[in-house]
């Protein structure tokens, strides 16, 4: 029997093995004893880490090396197997070269190396990280993130200072205290009403993206706005169509700069017309299955669908889109 197609498995940046829980970022003592058994992952000016090439987890930096103490700077991220994980700035140290790899929609990422390291970046090597390095990595850039638009205060104006190791500010001027803000975003799977999950998917493209590459649709909440309603104006808004049957898939961080992605999936009429938002939505059409399976098979290199004239790129694979589409392009 057809069921509702679920997820298949997690989104790339919802991996995480890290304890964070506050009552360690609140605990000074536990903090500064540790520190010397402690591992930093370095973030440069871009948000890129290194990795030894080819592998999949982090090339972390002994605290030790940074002092006796945590530097001002430094933020804690949690702990891992005994082992307490912390994020500072840093740069690629010594002589440098550029290595190319593969990265999101299948485009080519051009990144540094030194000393047997390369600084990759979250967006477009993510899905090749480890559980543990995944967490850590989208921790560290979302707080990064965050600190760099909370320096003042949002009540006054008057300047932050950084407290809880990285989990909190305090304005200097009446003390208010404000945390890592995380703005909510939906992003729906829209398929039509054939069976249960549908026979094609909506997808549409954004003008700014390169020819070929197609997603989901997605939009910020607004206030007072429930998610499900957000659901509904979106799809209105940027394909001009309305959808039902509104049902939550799952979530992923996306700290590009602050955001929580919550998966949807809809129904909607194939038959009514679609009408892109002009300057928003370039093109919006109904993709088979059988095209977005044939995309999947044809992996990062522009597929021909329908009758040949349209190609299509997938979402790329630290997207929860990506999940979101194979889960229904595979559903039974």
């Amino acid at each position: 029997m057809t069921v509702p197609f679920q997820l298949g498995k997690l989104p790339t940046l919802s991996r995480s093995t890290v304890d964070r829980q506050e009552t360690l970022r609140t605990n000074p003592e536990r903090l500064l004893a540790r520190w010397p058994q402690a591992e930093v992952l370095l973030l440069d000016e871009q948000g890129r880490t290194p990795v030894r090439e080819d592998e999949g987890v982090l090339s972390c930096r002994k605290a030790l090396s940074f002092g006796d103490a945590p530097p001002e700077e430094a933020m804690f991220l949690g702990e891992w197997q005994g082992v307490d994980y912390w994020t500072l700035p840093g740069e690629p140290a010594g002589e440098q070269e550029v290595v190319e790899s593969r990265g999101s929609w299948g485009l080519t990422e051009r990144y540094p190396k030194a000393d047997g390291e390369v600084w990759v970046d979250l967006r477009g090597y993510g899905d090749r990280l480890d559980d543990t390095s995944a967490g850590l990595f989208t921790t560290a850039h979302a707080l990064r993130n965050w600190h760099r638009r909370a320096r003042f205060c949002a009540r006054d104006g008057s300047p932050t200072q950084v407290t809880q190791f990285g989990w909190a500010t305090r304005c200097e001027a009446k003390g208010h205290e404000e945390y890592p803000r995380t703005d909510p975003a939906i992003i729906c799977l829209v398929h039509d009403e054939a069976g249960v999950n549908g026979e094609r998917v909506l997808l549409a493209r954004q003008p700014i993206w390169p020819q070929g590459r197609y997603s989901v649709l997605a939009g910020f909440v607004e206030a007072g706005e429930s998610l499900e309603g957000c659901v509904t104006r979106e799809i209105r808004e940027e394909a001009g169509i309305e959808v039902g049957d509104v049902r939550y898939l799952g979530s992923q961080p996306w700290p590009f700069p602050r955001s929580i992605m919550l998966g949807f999936t809809a129904r909607a009429d194939s038959s009514q017309p679609l009408h892109p938002a002009e300057g928003e939505i370039e093109e919006a059409l109904w993709v088979s299955r059988a095209d977005v399976q044939a995309a999947f098979a044809n992996e990062g290199r522009p597929t021909p669908i329908g009758d040949g004239t349209s190609t299509l790129m997938l979402p790329g694979n630290s997207s929860i889109a990506r999940v979101m589409l194979e889960a229904w392009a595979y559903a039974e």
